[in-house]
Parts: structure tokens; C-alpha cells; sequence
């Protein structure tokens, strides 16, 4: 075992240096260069079908990234080889620079997959005991007054873990996929079963910890939750199909919308307004999906139509998610 001295001395020489956060080491932060995820032309087949056709994609050492797509877009695929579940049949997969098992096996990852059955977590347990053994499956755990605090969990720490609402079960999870300090973490539907509430607090937990300098990547069938995100990858097909923030998705997309109110709509009138791909009609409350906002509005003032309350805003990303892998439908509440 080495002395206090002598591990200082180990970690010079590794190129490493204690962190400290709130007082606390909770682990130690390697100084590497590069991705701290990498697909390169990565392939991956089942039988005759390709899941991942080439996908080429990076994730920077701090930041957040949103991964979305419909069923089947080879999500579940990605997931599993950046876990190290899987191997792909061509091209190369590395979590922070090295092997996505050796990344896991070193406690450097951390993972928060799709619940099964039950609420995800060992029944008839106390919370607090369930960290503390969490904890000591890792080389460098962080202290559990530091994880008590990122998630908000102290309340529940005397609780049975059967016992546990859908919401406390996931920040649970959260929990233990945070014990071992990881420097990057990944978050399959991580808000299922939360309230609005606890949604948004959960949010909250994971931007602090992508502040203090950790590595986040979720996937999610929420879009309203990419906005948590530096950045969104969308997949279809096996294949990356728009890669950046996504403000900027939404820029890329000609739709834009107008919602203003009429006192008394005549819905076939507005249809036939020039740029107008669809009408809503809610009560006095309209909305005009346009391929060219100018056009429509000048169409609208032209029709004589008394309007008031206009506002003209880019297509939301729901539309621009449509727009970018061809589904024509989005089931209710956002979900794909």
C-alpha cells in the first residue's frame, strides 16, 4: 500500500491532481486531451439489419449532449457500445481514450439505464445502506455526504427502497449511477415517472453536476428536455442526421409560427393564406405553421381579417426533430 507521500508522488507522475468540490476530494480528474467519447465510423449489425450505418460522432470532455430519435434509430445500439454491452462488427468505439469495458471497469462511468420491472432498485433495503454498498464497489467513491447533497436524497436515506414514489426511486438511481465520481455519466429516460416538479429539480441536480466539469449524456423521448443540453445529436436510420445545439436545429427548420387572435376565425380563409402549410383553431386563439412568415402576414392583412396579438416564432424543436427524420406524426405530450 503506498504511503500518503508516495500516492502524491504516483499521482504527479500519472499526470494526475486531486479534486476538490465543496470542501471535499471526490476524486481525481486525469489530466487527458480528446473526446471524452468517440464514434468512428462505428458499424454494428443484427443479422442482415445494420443498426449503425458508419455513425461518426463525439461528445467534449464537460459537456452535456442530448441524444434523441425515433424507435429503431439505432439509440439502444449506441447505448450498449458506449457501455461496453456490446462490440462493433467495424470501426472504433473509446470512452475517455480507452476501451468502453476498461473505462467501466476503472469506476470512471457511470450509468443510469431504463428501469425493468419494479422501481430499479435491490427491495427491502434501506437507501443509505444501498450507497454505502454501492460506494464500495469503487476505487474512488465520492464521499456520500457529496452525493447526499447532488441529489437532493437526505430526506429519503431512512426510507425501504420498495417503498419509494416513482420519482424518489429515479433520483435513487441517480444516486448510486454517481457514486463512484464518474467522469462521465449516462442517463437512458432518466425523469420517467417524475412529476413536472421533480422533473424540474432533477434538471436542476444534473446542470450543477455538469458544472463542476463532469460529462453528461442522456437520451430522452421528452424534446423539451434537449434544451438541457450544450448539444443534441438526432439519429435515424443508424446514422447521425443533425449534430449541434438546439437552438440551431430549430434555426435550420423554413417553418415558423404565428399565433395571434381572432374574434371570429374563418379557418378556410386562413388556409389559403400564401406560406401557410397548416391551421389550428383554438377558440379565439389561432396558429399558422408558414414556410414564409413575411408573405403570410402581409396575405392576412390584406384579407381584412381584424387580428390582434401577433407573435411570429421559430419552428420548436418537435417540428424541427419531424423535419430532420421524416415522421409525420408525434404522439401526445411531446413523445417519440
Amino acid at each position: 500500500m503506498l504511503s500518503p507521500r508516495s500516492q502524491e508522488d504516483f499521482r504527479s507522475i500519472a499526470g494526475e491532481k486531486a479534486v476538490s468540490r465543496g470542501g471535499h476530494e471526490v476524486g481525481v480528474e486525469v489530466a487527458h486531451e480528446g473526446p471524452a467519447l468517440r464514434f468512428d465510423d462505428v458499424v454494428r449489425r443484427y443479422g442482415e439489419h445494420v443498426a449503425l450505418d458508419h455513425l461518426n460522432f463525439e461528445v467534449a470532455r464537460g459537456e452535456t449532449l442530448a441524444l434523441l430519435g425515433p424507435n429503431g434509430a439505432g439509440k439502444s445500439t449506441t447505448i450498449s457500445l458506449f457501455l461496453g454491452l456490446l462490440r462493433p462488427h467495424a470501426g472504433t468505439v473509446e470512452v475517455l481514450g480507452m476501451n468502453p469495458r476498461r473505462a467501466m471497469a476503472e469506476g470512471r462511468v457511470g450509468a443510469m439505464p431504463q428501469q425493468g420491472s419494479g422501481n430499479g432498485l435491490p427491495p427491502g433495503v434501506r437507501v443509505a445502506a444501498t450507497l454505502r454498498l454501492v460506494r464500495r464497489l469503487y476505487p474512488r467513491p465520492a464521499p456520500l455526504d457529496v452525493i447526499i447533497e447532488r441529489t437532493g436524497i437526505g430526506a429519503l436515506l431512512d426510507r425501504q427502497t420498495h417503498r419509494l414514489s416513482g420519482g424518489e426511486a429515479q433520483r435513487v438511481r441517480f444516486a448510486i449511477s454517481i457514486a463512484g465520481d464518474p467522469e462521465l455519466v449516462f442517463l437512458d429516460e432518466p425523469t420517467a415517472a417524475m412529476d413536472v416538479e421533480t422533473r424540474r429539480t432533477f434538471w436542476r441536480m444534473i446542470r450543477q453536476f455538469g458544472q463542476e466539469g463532469h460529462t453528461v449524456v442522456f437520451a430522452t423521448h421528452h424534446l423539451e428536455e434537449a434544451d438541457n443540453a450544450h448539444r443534441v445529436v438526432v439519429m435515424n436510420h443508424g446514422r447521425v442526421v443533425a449534430n449541434g445545439p438546439g437552438a440551431v436545429l430549430t434555426a435550420a427548420v423554413a417553418t415558423r409560427q404565428l399565433r395571434f387572435l381572432v374574434d371570429k376565425p374563418d379557418e378556410q380563409l386562413l388556409e389559403q393564406l400564401k406560406g401557410v402549410t397548416d391551421v389550428e383553431v383554438r377558440g379565439a386563439g389561432i396558429t399558422l405553421d408558414s414556410l414564409d412568415a413575411d408573405a403570410t402576414v402581409c396575405g392576412l392583412v390584406e384579407s381584412g381579417v381584424a387580428f390582434r396579438d401577433l407573435e411570429i416564432t421559430g419552428a420548436r424543436l418537435e417540428e424541427a426533430f419531424i423535419s430532420l427524420t421524416g415522421k409525420d406524426s408525434v404522439p401526445k405530450g411531446g413523445r417519440l
